[in-house]
This record gives structure tokens, C-alpha cells and sequence, in this order.
């Protein structure tokens, strides 16, 4: 089994550096479950030189959801190799899906590691030391992401691509309703695009939850400095070459990037 993991991250991780796309795993290679996508997706971390940035949820909100026709939250890492500057540039190249997603992203202060009991909002949140604005540029490796199944999207490193991490934000946001912030994407100083933050997993604070105890339950532990981001608040908001991308996050701050 370790070989057939090993052999479909090698052949995902070539196509997400080639920028090519399959239509599917081997059937030889496709995870049966949620838990040999997360084995498989486990293995990209030989192929990144530099410490793990973090972690990212996909798939926070029921829309997102049934477009990927999963039931569930997916957790996948950042590299950090794939890390942007703010105010830098972001080559969109062979990108499939083409979309930016503003989140909430938290970095932690402290080390949770795996436990039975799972960890309330509260604890969690007692282990993060900053909150950041960010952009997501997800993709896949797969011609129809839409229709794979968790499983594989699971193995794909769940649509991770390049990630921005904006400047941590000076107001004091652990006395602010998350939930209730407004966050508005604009697209070359003319698209406007709102969200909020109950549209990730009802509150950012929460879907952090979610993934501290998924990883927990796979024996993983979210580890200080560590980077997670939780979920796009507005609807991905499609972007082409010579773009330029900004999130106004209010007092929380701002994040931009341009597209070429």
C-alpha cells in the first residue's frame, strides 16, 4: 500500500509542477476512503524542502461543498514554496480553476498535538498568537475536480496551489464577532465582490477548530508557527492575466496581488 500511496503522490505532485492535468488516479492508485487520500497527501511533504507553512480547509460552505459533491470540510497543506508576497505577483500559468478566495487565516503560537478528546474553539483559539487577511489561488490536478470525490481531491492536497499571507492585523480581534465581519474582494479597482465570515463553516473561529481535531484524529499535530487558513468568505472570485486582486478586510486589513 505504501508503494501505490508513494506512486500517486509522485504522479500528482509531477503534474501540479508540469501544470499538466489527468482525469483521475490509476485505478490501481485511487484512495478508497478520506483516510488513504489524507496517507497519500501526507507523502508531498518529500517533495518540499522547507519546513510545512500550514494548512488549509476547502470546501467551508454548503455551496462549496456541493460543487466538489463532498459532505464535509477537506484539509490540505501549504508549502511553502508556494507562499506569495503581498502586493506581489502571482503567475497564473496553466491554473484550471482560476478563481481568488479571501480567508481569515490564523497562525499559531502554540503546539496542539493529537489527543482523544477533542479540542473545543476556546483551546484552540488560547494557541493562536496572530490573525492575518489572506488569498487563496487554488487548483487541481484533475480535469474535473468536480466530480473525482473526496477521496482523491483528499490525495490532491485538496486543491492547495499558492497562498498569500497578509500583514497580522494590529486591531484587537479576539473581542470581534468573526462571524459578523464583512470582507470585500475587488477585482482592478472596479469588481466588488462581499462576504463575511459566518459564510466559512458559520465562523472562521470554528472551521480553525475543524482542523486542529481532523488532524488530531489522523495523528498529526498543529504545530507553532504554522499557518491556517480557513476558507474562502466570498464566492472565488474568477481572475485572468493582468489582473489586479485586492481584499479589504476592514480594520483587519488589506491584501493584493497582481495576476500575470
Amino acid at each position: 500500500m505504501e508503494d501505490g500511496n508513494q506512486a500517486a503522490s509522485d504522479l500528482l505532485y509531477a503534474h501540479w509542477m508540469n501544470g499538466t492535468r489527468i482525469d483521475g488516479l490509476p485505478q490501481a492508485l485511487r484512495p478508497v476512503d478520506e483516510a488513504q487520500g489524507y496517507a497519500i497527501q501526507t507523502l508531498i511533504e518529500r517533495h518540499t524542502a522547507g519546513p510545512l507553512f500550514g494548512w488549509k480547509i476547502a470546501a467551508t460552505s454548503a455551496a462549496g461543498q456541493a460543487h466538489i459533491q463532498v459532505t464535509n470540510p477537506l484539509a490540505g497543506r501549504l508549502l511553502s514554496e508556494r507562499v506569495l508576497e503581498d502586493g506581489g505577483t502571482c503567475v497564473l500559468g496553466a491554473n484550471l480553476m482560476r478563481v481568488a478566495e479571501l480567508e481569515f487565516a490564523f497562525r499559531m503560537g502554540d503546539r496542539l498535538a493529537p489527543r482523544a478528546a477533542p479540542y473545543s474553539p476556546q483551546e484552540v483559539l488560547d494557541r493562536v498568537e496572530t490573525l492575518h487577511p489572506a488569498i487563496e489561488i487554488p487548483d487541481s490536478r484533475y480535469d474535473h475536480f468536480e466530480r473525482v470525490g473526496a477521496a482523491q481531491i483528499v490525495a490532491d492536497n485538496a486543491c492547495a496551489h499558492d497562498f498569500l499571507l497578509g500583514v497580522a492585523a494590529s486591531a484587537d480581534w479576539r473581542a470581534m464577532d468573526l462571524a459578523a465581519h464583512r470582507v470585500t474582494g475587488i477585482i482592478n479597482d472596479g469588481e466588488f465582490h462581499q462576504g463575511i465570515g459566518r459564510n466559512v463553516l458559520g465562523d472562521p473561529r470554528i472551521a480553525l477548530a475543524w482542523l486542529a481535531n481532523r488532524l488530531s484524529g489522523l495523528g498529526i499535530a498543529l504545530e507553532a508557527g504554522q499557518v491556517v487558513t480557513t476558507g474562502t468568505c466570498v464566492v472565488p472570485m474568477a481572475i485572468a492575466a493582468g489582473d489586479r486582486v485586492r481584499g479589504d478586510f476592514g480594520e483587519l486589513g488589506t491584501v493584493s496581488l497582481s495576476i500575470v
